[in-house]
């Protein structure tokens, strides 16, 4: 639940901010579980291409998607500023790869004016809102909709894909390791 500011009962939301390209993004941060440095990606076979690869933190594998990708940029490489986020979308942890995590910062709820119908392309579609925050422009994303229904299915696919792969790599090690080895 929202604080509300008893002074003005105001309804404020919390939002972490983050940049892709030159634009800076927010999501509510309730969406959010962490925010980590970017790390090595396994790439995922016939995975959709939105699907960067997985990561796996704390023995748990996690999709990412590559905001780049999503928002139709131009691809670039990881750097030290480039972090994933890690939330929750339809009841799915994810993580989301950002150029670089800005802040969490409160915004009134009155402050999110609707985007303007004019906005046409791939980021207007998954936008809940547009702020100010200070001197910049803050859009703030609906995560729900960051994936359509087809592509959370394609999510879920890749997901038993991946358990599969890790249940397969764990019978082998077992197995290796069963095995004796006759040193004579």
């Amino acid at each position: 639940m929202s604080p509300v500011n008893k002074e003005n009962s105001e309804e404020k939301v919390q939002l972490a901010c983050f940049k892709v390209g030159e634009e800076k993004y927010a999501l509510d941060i309730l969406k959010v579980k962490e925010i980590t440095r970017s790390q090595p990606v396994t790439k995922i076979p016939k995975a959709p291409e939105f699907i960067e690869g997985v990561i796996s933190i704390r023995g748990a594998f996690i999709p990412v998607v590559d905001m780049r990708k999503r928002f139709g940029f131009p691809p670039r490489e990881p750097d030290r500023n480039t972090r994933v986020i890690i939330a929750t979308i339809a009841g799915k942890i994810i993580g989301i790869q950002v150029d670089e995590a800005k802040e969490v910062i409160w915004v009134s709820r009155k402050e999110i004016k609707p985007p303007p119908r004019i906005l046409k392309g791939n980021a207007s579609e998954y936008l809940e809102g547009i702020c100010r925050s200070g001197d910049e422009i803050l859009m703030f994303l609906n995560f729900e909709r960051i994936l359509s229904t087809s592509e959370k299915i394609r999510l879920d696919e890749v997901k038993k894909a991946v358990k599969r792969m890790k249940a397969e790599s764990g019978m082998k090690r077992k197995r290796s390791s069963g095995k004796k080895k006759n040193l004579s």
